[in-house]
């Protein structure tokens, strides 16, 4: 995460930890790295993935599949940021200019509604997480977190227009279902 980033009451990176219980958050630093950043990126375990477009990698680090068969579970990099703070991390991080880099190709436009980008295929760091998760194969973890962030916003716009949001609405009784999984 971007040093501010976790300190803006639209910023959707917290949400992923709500639905994966094994999410970890780290603050960027542009002179040095966390030791725990390190070892994580180091653990046998994962596969560590960075989840950026791929025009700003070189093309033999990019790829638009996850491959699960390595028998290491993925390890996604999300680099939470607005895009210009987000571009100077991805290339600022040495750590993680030898990571393949996953490059998502979405069908849909971003549902976001708290900050916009100036390009339209650029996603919140929740939709990021959830189309990663969907790519994985863990459609219910996807499709929780796609319906918490929608819970998230509404009750973020009710607030700051002064409306009390309705638990029993639409977006509400979608997100209740993942509930009763």
């Amino acid at each position: 995460m971007h040093d501010i980033e976790p300190l803006k009451p639209s910023n959707t990176g917290w949400l992923i930890a709500d639905i994966v219980a094994d999410t970890y958050a780290f603050t960027w630093q542009r002179v040095g790295v966390d030791p725990a950043l390190l070892a994580l990126l180091a653990d046998s375990r994962y596969q560590p993935i960075v989840v950026f477009p791929g025009e700003y990698a070189e093309p033999e680090r990019v790829v638009s599949q996850v491959e699960v068969s390595s028998g290491k579970r993925p390890l996604f990099i999300l680099l939470d940021a607005t895009w210009t703070e987000a571009r100077k991390m991805f290339r600022k991080s040495p750590y993680l200019s030898d990571l393949p880099v996953l490059s998502l190709q979405a069908e849909a436009v971003s549902r976001y509604r708290l900050r916009r980008s100036t390009r339209s295929e650029h996603f919140c760091t929740a939709e990021v997480a959830a189309l990663c998760l969907d790519l994985a194969g863990d459609d219910q973890a996807a499709g929780a977190l796609d319906a918490w962030l929608d819970v998230f916003t509404d009750h973020y716009l009710g607030a700051k227009h002064h409306r009390k949001p309705d638990p029993d609405d639409a977006t509400h009784r979608a997100l209740a279902a993942f509930r009763r999984c």
